[in-house]
């Protein structure tokens, strides 16, 4: 995407030193909260929607199911009404809100009768780590929100019993930092991870960190 005055670039990952030869797309994602305050195109947040259409699942029953508002259509309010008022006071700059569900009872298959299922939120994970990458990919960022109000947006999503509420998601163009309230404006960059040693055992499960503890 070419650079852009109202569209500024992600910061590169200057920062972020992968261990080892991956797409830079990987280090482009990132969760700011700086967005700008201007619509999304319907061409685009369609996009975005239909990479994590094309996420794996088991047995491919694409379980996820995602409830979305624009900036400024009838929704938008209730919709960040629905955040604990931290995220809120950011995710309101953002150009679309999302709520990832995703469905815990199979349905039934055959003979099979409705049962619950094991993996509709890791299923639901990797929609949206398809959808973060895509907006990635089209010059936005998009940002996962586990501080919602969980009590009250079934209701008021009118979320059916089947379905189970994992996470919201704010999507727009990055701004910069100066949008941002002092205290957070520190903590707009990307942030790094831990080594892939510590994520790793062989075999059976080992921790480098109780291994240390230990002796």
């Amino acid at each position: 995407m070419p650079k852009n005055e109202s569209h500024p670039a992600v910061p590169e990952a200057a920062s972020r030193q992968s261990a080892y030869a991956i797409e830079a797309l990987f280090l482009r994602r990132w969760s700011p909260r700086a967005f700008q305050p201007c619509p999304i195109p319907q061409a685009d947040l369609h996009t975005v929607l239909e990479a994590a259409r094309w996420a794996p699942s088991a047995h491919n029953l694409q379980p996820w199911h995602f409830i979305v508002s624009r900036r400024g259509d009838d929704h938008w309010q209730t919709h960040l009404d629905l955040l604990h008022p931290f995220n809120a006071s950011w995710a309101g700059q953002a150009s679309a809100l999302l709520f990832l569900l995703s469905q815990a009872v199979t349905p039934a298959q055959g003979d099979a009768p409705p049962q619950p299922s094991r993996t509709h939120s890791f299923d639901a994970g990797a929609a949206w780590a398809h959808l973060a990458l895509q907006a990635t990919a089209l010059g936005y960022q998009a940002h996962a929100m586990a501080g919602v109000d969980f009590d009250r947006a079934p209701r008021a999503l009118g979320i059916p019993h089947t379905h189970r509420l994992e996470i919201a998601v704010a999507i727009g163009r990055q701004a910069d930092a100066g949008r941002l309230p002092p205290p957070l404006r520190a903590r707009e960059k990307p942030s790094a991870r831990r080594p892939l040693e510590d994520m790793i055992s062989t075999g059976v499960f080992a921790s480098a960190a109780l291994a240390g503890a230990a002796s």
